[in-house]
């Protein structure tokens, strides 16, 4: 072996090393196809088949509670899980994350009942033996600055949003943005995509292709099936498809409680709407028409 060479085979292999090994912050390199799986609304399809079809898999996932949509209503447990079943998620090494006691528009409330939102399913949660939630997801999507400035006051780290203002939704399924944790405030994470009818197979390719060089897809499902829910449902079989797909790209799939691996969600811009407000303007720049 020559001396050139040989020091080139200790190059690679340092290089590989450090890949793999922990930053000085103790973060690990957000690899290449690392996706968020968010479940919202408690369906109870995510007992009853998501949450078996993850553990086949290996991957781990999101679910976001929520006491109002048809929750209450739903006394005998057909299409909203139970908090038994919650716990059920939790024992399963599942994420356990807060959608809020009502599912109301936070966006058009003040602070007093943003945290008794947050606080009804922190309470159960507590009741139930399962850890106090830290991520959060907005009921419809409709966020605000107050509402970013109660999360952080209570100590959430990560919280989800739609696909909008970046990217048209019109409700039945939606493309967005990746997560680009250099960029967005950690509060206001963008959905990269969310199935529906308008949203399939083609358009999970394409979020997966997004998650390269530092950004991360993060996805949303709405029950699957979504009993109640129509414009946001998933086919069980086409749901294993999605998941077959995640597999042989060989993603690395987690919670978003697990996103604390690989960022720091005190490392977050001192305008938590600023990113937005620029990429709306640069949006808007570009689609002006030449003078």
């Amino acid at each position: 072996m020559s001396e050139r060479f040989a020091w080139a085979v200790v190059a690679v292999a340092a290089l590989s090393l450090a890949c793999e090994q922990p930053a000085a912050n103790g973060l690990q390199p957000i690899p290449d196809g690392l996706v968020v799986l968010t479940f919202d609304d408690g369906n109870k399809s995510d007992i009853d088949f998501v949450a078996p079809t993850l553990q086949e898999y290996g991957f781990g996932a999101s679910f976001y509670i929520t006491e109002g949509l048809g929750f209450r209503a739903d006394v005998q447990k057909e299409r909203y899980v139970s908090w038994d079943d919650v716990r059920r998620l939790h024992d399963l090494g599942f994420e356990v994350g807060n959608h809020t006691g009502g599912h109301p528009n936070m966006a058009e409330l003040p602070k007093a009942e943003i945290r008794s939102n947050l606080e009804l399913i922190e309470q159960r949660c507590e009741q139930h033996g399962i850890p106090a939630p830290r991520t959060f997801v907005y009921p419809g999507w409709r966020h605000s600055l107050a509402v970013v400035e109660v999360l952080s006051e209570k100590g959430y780290v990560f919280a989800r949003r739609g696909v909008s203002p970046e990217h048209p939704d019109g409700g039945r399924g939606a493309r967005g943005r990746a997560y680009d944790p250099e960029e967005d405030h950690p509060l206001l994470i963008p959905t990269t995509g969310y199935a529906g009818p308008e949203w399939g197979f083609e358009d999970l390719v394409w979020a997966v292709d997004q998650a390269r060089n530092g950004k991360i897809a993060v996805l949303t499902f709405h029950g699957v099936p979504a009993l109640e829910h129509p414009w946001v449902h998933t086919d069980p079989e086409v749901f294993v498809q999605y998941m077959d797909y995640l597999k042989q790209r060989g993603c690395t799939v987690i919670s978003v409680r697990d996103l604390t691996r690989y960022v720091d969600p005190a490392k977050r811009p001192a305008d938590p709407y600023a990113p937005i407000e620029r990429r709306i303007s640069l949006q808007t720049s570009s689609d002006a028409p030449a003078n």
